[in-house]
């Protein structure tokens, strides 16, 4: 049974033998010898292999079956193999060209056309206003600057107003202070008094002049306040809530040259203003303010006074007439023997010492305008300058009655024994602390003694003196006891 299945492939490799030698001797001419066809029949391997595929390396080759064909029929048998080999080759080449067939150029030309549309439906976005490289990306760069270009002209602008108004008010009263002083317009920087004959620039809104040299009076200082002009935020802020420039003048007066009394005269609401703010006008001046109509002041005027009799002395027909002629612009007119300025608030409780006091008048005058001043409007106060040097010779002339006078050192004996009373327990504290203090610093010294026999004489001796002051208190204690008795 075994010899049958091996002679059928046999019989099969016969009967192909015919057809195969006909195909190949038809692609010859008839004078080809048959051996030179035998050798050429590996060229068509030789071919193939130029040309291998992943395929045919990847697949090895058929083992020949055995066979019983005797030896003369090797050729035919090589015949046979090549031929099987040719068509396994013709079919990796037809696979080869399955698989690209999809890929042909007719193919791609096909694919392109095809996605030829999708290139029209394309959709371009606009770009972003703030990305684009126009004037309206810019806006707040160029808000910035004119804001900034706005600022520095209103900063020129306004200090150069200043600084005319200053001048022109110096112009119009260097006159009349030259002929009351012998000093105008000290800096201070040098060590003798010189008189510049100008005024001291503190900064773009404040000016001030120094003038010193006359009877019965220290010196007097002249502060010119304007608005801030140079400062773009206040004048707009001055739009919604107009206010005016202000001339301030602090005469400090000889502690022989004023009388005991605190007087002050103003608007309503200033008046109101500086009696919860100064120290002595909250002191001795405790009533509301009151009308001045008794001097036949305007209604707009209210009078704070220490005693009747000071009224009396002060508003004589000549003050009443430069009040009422100028009430608009009369801010303030105070007048104290007890001026410290304004209140002293502290955190850490109130000071243990009455603060000190001088002889000082007080003027505030303001500039008519209300913002929009001129150069000219500056003339119009020299009459309040004049009221000035005529208050300071009134105040040195005016002194009170006895009666007056036992009432002002009562007042200032009142408010000093107040201020003692609110002080006491913090004296006490003060005083304790030194106490505690002073001992604390004799223990270190006795305790730094190296001497161990000197160091036993201190302790004793501070003891001694300890029962001293135990002994003083308790004789004090008894002398109380039998007093009480």
């Amino acid at each position: 049974m075994r010899s049958c299945l091996l002679l059928l492939p046999a019989l099969l490799l016969l009967l192909t033998l015919p057809d195969t030698r006909g195909r190949y001797n038809d692609d010859f001419d008839d004078g080809e010898d048959l051996a030179e066809f035998d050798d050429n029949d590996f060229a068509e391997f030789e071919d193939v292999n130029e040309d291998p595929t992943v395929e045919v390396e990847s697949e090895p080759p058929p083992k020949p079956a055995p066979s019983s064909i005797p030896v003369e029929d090797d050729e035919d048998e090589a015949t046979v193999e090549i031929e099987d080999g040719q068509d396994e080759f013709e079919d990796a080449d037809a696979q080869d060209q399955d698989m690209y067939s999809k890929y042909d150029k007719d193919e791609f030309e096909g694919y392109e056309k095809t996605n030829s549309p999708f290139k029209d439906t394309l959709i371009y976005q606009d770009v972003p206003a703030h990305l684009q490289n126009s004037w309206e990306s810019y806006y707040m760069e160029i808000l910035m600057v004119t804001g900034l270009l706005a600022y520095i002209m209103n900063y020129i602008i306004g200090k150069n107003k200043n600084s005319r108004l200053a001048q022109a008010w110096f112009n119009s009263h260097r006159e009349l202070l030259e002929s009351n002083f012998a000093l105008v317009g000290d800096d201070g920087t040098s060590k003798e008094a010189t008189s510049t004959g100008k005024l001291n620039q503190e900064n773009e809104h404040i000016y001030n002049l120094w003038c010193s040299g006359r009877v019965c009076c220290e010196g007097m200082l002249i502060q010119l306040k304007f608005l801030k002009r140079q400062d773009l935020l206040n004048v707009l802020a001055r739009m919604m809530r107009p206010t005016c420039d202000q001339v301030q003048i602090k005469v400090t007066l000889n502690d022989e040259d004023m009388d005991t009394f605190v007087f002050a005269v103003g608007s309503r609401k200033a008046m109101s203003r500086l009696q919860k703010e100064m120290q002595d006008l909250s002191e001795f001046c405790g009533d509301k303010p009151k009308s001045g109509v008794k001097y036949s002041l305007p209604d707009s005027l209210s009078i704070l006074s220490e005693m009747a009799e000071v009224s009396d002395g002060v508003m004589d027909s000549k003050m009443v007439h430069y009040i009422t002629n100028h009430a608009d612009k009369i801010e303030s007119i105070h007048f104290s023997d007890q001026f410290s300025g304004p209140k002293v608030m502290q955190e850490e409780g109130q000071p243990l010492k009455l603060p000190e006091t001088k002889k000082t008048l007080l003027f505030t005058f303001n500039v008519p305008g209300m913002g929009n001043t001129s150069p000219k409007d500056m003339d119009s106060l020299v009459p309040l300058m004049n009221m000035v040097i005529y208050s300071i010779d009134k105040v040195k002339k005016l002194r009170l009655n006895r009666e007056g006078k036992l009432k002002a050192d009562r007042n200032r004996a009142r408010v000093e024994e107040n201020f003692l009373k609110q002080t006491h327990a913090q004296r006490q504290e003060a005083a304790q602390t030194r106490r505690e203090e002073k001992k604390r610093a004799e223990k270190e010294r006795i305790m730094n003694e190296e001497d161990p026999e000197r160091q036993r004489r201190l302790e004793e001796a501070a003891q001694r003196r300890e029962q001293k002051k135990l002994e003083k208190k308790q004789m004090k204690m008894k002398q109380i006891k039998v007093k009480a008795m």
